[in-house]
């Protein structure tokens, strides 16, 4: 599609253009000075000439100070910055509606992630993956025993991280629903079609409607197994497939023993207090298989900070369809050329003695 442009001339320090005042004195002390300062016998033609040599050599002596005079307007204008505001750029980009579903049961609680625990980093990758996917529209729930939604589908992404970094444990009651968790981020997929037109809070950027419909993605990142929720992890997945939605499992951690704070409130002192203990936190692999298979999506294994950014780049790289996003550029310089031309004209005087032609200073 063609997108409409407005246009609008704007300087952004209009200011500079007082200097332009003293320009006018500059002409007047330039014809005030005196014959004998402005012509010199080498610049004058040779006795006898006709008339119109006299006229060049006169054109030859005011010439060198009018190129740098109007440099020095021309720079005066560039320091002004003159801008071309309001100008929409239609792009096409490759764009995917994505939905986030991050495990807050107590068991991501588990120390066994640098430099806090598994959802604190989980939290720090998600938000940089975020970052790598400016044209996607990018919601986000988190669950444990239920699930609940922290953002509808987005194009704010500086707000949606926020809300991310605000994801705490204990915030649900314990336990993980799988099943719960796909079934609505697959419901928030499906009533998150896109409107004529959705644009950032930030007014830098526009999508079109009217582009071919997005790849519908679910991450699901967990650390256990299904133990909660009344749907069926497997029937929720049946669910995103009918809707022709991806689902991308992610498990999070090792099937060895690692060390889980619990926090309890010390019943002598009223404090809260944490204690540690080595537990094994078993991933329920064959589960997030069948999910992923049934989808079309795939299964990814983390056990590590290093492993998990892998595993997210490589999702950064799933199948997505072209769409057409209207940016905004609401400031484009213009003052380079002004720049150029000023720097011509100050070398335009040295021409002529290039070629054995003299000015006078």
């Amino acid at each position: 599609m063609n997108a409409a442009v407005a246009t609008g001339f704007e300087l952004a320090n209009p200011l500079w253009l007082l200097l332009l005042l003293a320009l006018p004195p500059l002409v007047v002390g330039h014809h005030r000075r005196p014959p004998a300062d402005a012509l010199t016998y080498s610049g004058l033609p040779v006795a006898g000439l006709p008339r119109s040599a006299w006229r060049w050599a006169a054109i030859r002596l005011h010439l060198a100070f009018y190129c740098r005079l109007v440099a020095l307007a021309l720079a005066i204008f560039a320091l002004a910055r003159p801008q071309d505001v309001d100008r929409w750029i239609d792009e096409t980009t490759d764009a995917a509606d994505l939905f986030i579903a991050l495990d807050v049961s107590g068991s991501m609680a588990a120390e066994d992630f640098q430099p806090k625990n598994r959802l604190h980093v989980a939290k720090e990758v998600v938000q940089d993956f975020i970052a790598r996917r400016p044209g996607d529209r990018i919601g986000a729930l988190i669950f444990a025993d239920t699930a609940v939604t922290r953002s509808p589908l987005t194009l704010d992404h500086k707000a949606l991280s926020a809300l991310i970094d605000t994801v705490e444990l204990d915030s649900l009651p314990d336990g993980t629903s799988i099943g719960v968790a796909l079934a609505t981020a697959a419901l928030r997929l499906e009533a998150g079609d896109r409107p004529d037109s959705s644009t950032e809070t930030d007014g830098t950027s526009e999508t079109d409607g009217n582009a071919e419909t997005e790849a519908r993605v679910v991450v699901l990142v967990t650390d256990g197994a299904n133990n909660g929720g009344e749907i069926d992890p497997l029937t929720a997945a049946t669910l995103c497939s009918e809707l022709g939605i991806r689902v991308y499992t992610v498990g999070v951690g090792t099937d060895e023993r690692v060390p889980v704070p619990r926090f309890f409130i010390n019943p002598r002192t009223g404090q809260r207090q944490v204690e540690r203990r080595m537990a094994k936190l078993e991933v329920d692999d064959e589960l997030l298989q069948a999910i992923a298979r049934r989808t079309g999506g795939r299964f990814f294994q983390a056990t590590d900070r290093d492993a998990l950014e892998q595993v997210f780049d490589e999702i950064d790289g799933l199948e997505t369809r072209a769409v057409v996003v209207r940016r905004h550029r609401q400031a484009r310089e213009l003052f380079p050329p002004f720049v150029l031309a000023a720097l011509v004209l100050v070398l335009v005087p040295l021409a002529p003695a290039a070629v054995g032609w003299s000015f006078p200073p």
